[in-house]
């Protein structure tokens, strides 16, 4: 791992606010939506699984590592007889090959309102905890680094440092969010506040701006539907699906534009991503779809000053959708059901 990538973890865990400040987000942000809004919780009738896996900046990784790397897994429903929706989310990061580790368990709940037949509007709470923790041995502090040597002294021993080992290198926090979602037959929008007690994650208290604990995340996002061939009870409709997503936490933010097209079992989008201040990167993805199966790769081209170094961020996905069994889609083909979701099918 470089030099670079050590100092930065080293700069996070000393509690600098600015590198604290925005959570993981996936460029397939569809495939794990309740990362995004717990009122996307029971979307679909029948059960949703999903799993999404991220690894971003390859290139500065050893041979076998990651730089950093986000894994993440779900399940959502919706129960008719209680007009209400359910998920559970699990979601885990990587830090410098495992030199930090964080991992969230989330339980959502959502409650439907029907405005009208076209019309609906869902409120959605999350709670649960994050377990973060630290291999403190393996950190490289700027203290220890010799200007021949590097860390270790030439018998190859490591240098020592006046950094002071915190009591406790594991972290356990409570969280919990909202969120509201409006949708109709072409339409969605919704808003999301994650960490509403902005706790306190941090493994030291050498930054006085760690009182201040986890930084509010305000996210944004809207989509249409708009279908380009209709299908029928055995072949889904071809569609596309533009949409945005605007996040912001703290002194970071960013906003992501493009579009879904879907061709019935092949679907592919593009879209751009801007961080607040500079562009960050264009975003390519590819997928296949059949029955209750569908695969999504996604690829992050880096635009920003990093585009030659960093080796952009690979993503896959993976959704088995029981909505999609060919029993059911007969019978929202019967019934004349409508919704904007089928980006999230």
């Amino acid at each position: 791992m470089t030099r670079q990538i050590q100092c930065l973890i080293v700069a996070v865990l000393m509690g600098a606010p600015a590198l604290m400040a925005q959570d993981p987000i996936f460029s397939q942000f569809y495939s794990t939506p309740l990362v995004i809004n717990p009122a996307f919780s029971g979307t679909n009738y029948a059960p949703r699984i999903s799993a999404t896996y991220r690894n971003e900046w390859p290139t500065f990784a050893d041979e076998g590592s990651t730089v950093y790397s986000t894994y993440a897994a779900s399940y959502e429903q919706f129960i008719p007889s209680f007009n209400s929706g359910i998920g559970l989310l699990v979601l885990a990061d990587n830090a410098g090959g495992g030199l930090i580790k964080t991992t969230n368990f989330a339980a959502s709940y959502a409650y439907r309102i029907a405005v009208n037949d076209d019309f609906f509007i869902k409120l959605g709470v999350q709670a649960g905890f994050k377990q973060s923790n630290v291999d403190w041995d393996r950190l490289v502090f700027l203290d220890q680094l010799d200007r021949v040597t590097g860390p270790v002294d030439p018998s190859g021993n490591p240098n020592p440092t006046n950094e002071v080992r915190p009591e406790n290198l594991n972290k356990a926090i409570f969280d919990v969010g909202a969120g509201l979602l409006v949708y109709g037959g072409t339409f969605y929008g919704g808003l999301a506040l994650h960490h509403l007690t902005t706790p306190d994650e941090g493994f030291v208290n050498s930054n006085a701006s760690l009182a201040d604990g986890l930084p509010l995340r305000l996210t944004l996002h809207g989509g249409a539907q708009f279908i380009v061939k209709e299908g029928n009870k055995r072949t889904p409709p071809s569609f596309i699906s533009p949409n945005i997503l605007l996040l912001k936490q703290g002194d970071m933010g960013q906003i992501n534009l493009g579009a879904y097209y879907s061709l019935g079992l092949v679907f592919a989008g593009a879209w751009y991503r801007h961080s607040f201040g500079n562009p960050d990167a264009v975003i390519g993805m590819i997928g296949f779809q059949y029955d209750i199966l569908k695969i999504g790769y996604s690829y992050d081209y880096t635009v920003s000053g990093l585009t030659s170094s960093t080796g952009g961020s690979h993503e896959i996905s993976l959704v088995i959708n029981l909505d999609n069994s060919e029993n059911l889609r007969k019978k929202r083909f019967a019934d004349r059901y409508n919704d904007c979701f089928k980006i999230f099918r």
